[in-house]
């Protein structure tokens, strides 16, 4: 897999390495949290060492034949990244063999410049290359700067997620 570069701007996008653990642990952390603060009762709260905890996460899917994760960098410093998988049929999901978009986190202050974009066609192209017939994915309902971004780069709503407290 090359390396990708959006015009105008000197953003590289690449394959994750076991080097840059702490940079997608700190990214995926602020995913956590971002989430978290859209709903707590919905997200897991971030604990103390989340971030150390996402990076192992996804550094063990580094190795994985059908997943992949990307960061995006500029210069020396990563400034967001994706994690994707291709995923088997599932009669659960009712659905057939699908790509599936689990992260797309970038820096609050490098949004809106195009890297989300530039991340998810690396991975469709990754997809493409897999024979893979669509992609599919998950964002907080009042992410509304995320369901922009997928909308603009052709996703669809398909399902709703709904979620009921079972409290006392």
């Amino acid at each position: 897999m090359g390396r990708w570069k959006p015009s105008l701007m000197s953003i590289a996008i690449r394959r994750a390495t076991p080097a840059d653990g702490a940079a997608i642990g700190r990214l995926g952390a602020g995913l956590l949290r971002a989430h978290y603060q859209f709903d707590p009762d919905r997200f897991m709260k971030p604990a103390e060492n989340c971030d150390a905890r996402y990076a192992s996460f996804l550094c063990a899917q580094l190795d994985h034949q059908d997943a992949l994760v990307l960061v995006a960098e500029e210069g020396a410093d990563v400034v967001g990244y994706l994690y994707a998988a291709v995923e088997p049929l599932s009669w659960k999901e009712l659905r057939e063999e699908a790509g599936f978009i689990h992260d797309v986190f970038v820096d609050s202050g490098r949004r809106a410049s195009g890297i989300g974009e530039a991340l998810l066609d690396a991975a469709f192209g990754w997809m493409r290359e897999r024979g893979v017939p669509r992609v599919i994915l998950w964002t907080a309902s009042n992410n509304e700067s995320a369901r922009r971004l997928f909308e603009r780069r052709g996703f669809r709503s398909t399902m709703i997620e709904m979620t009921k407290e079972l409290g006392e």
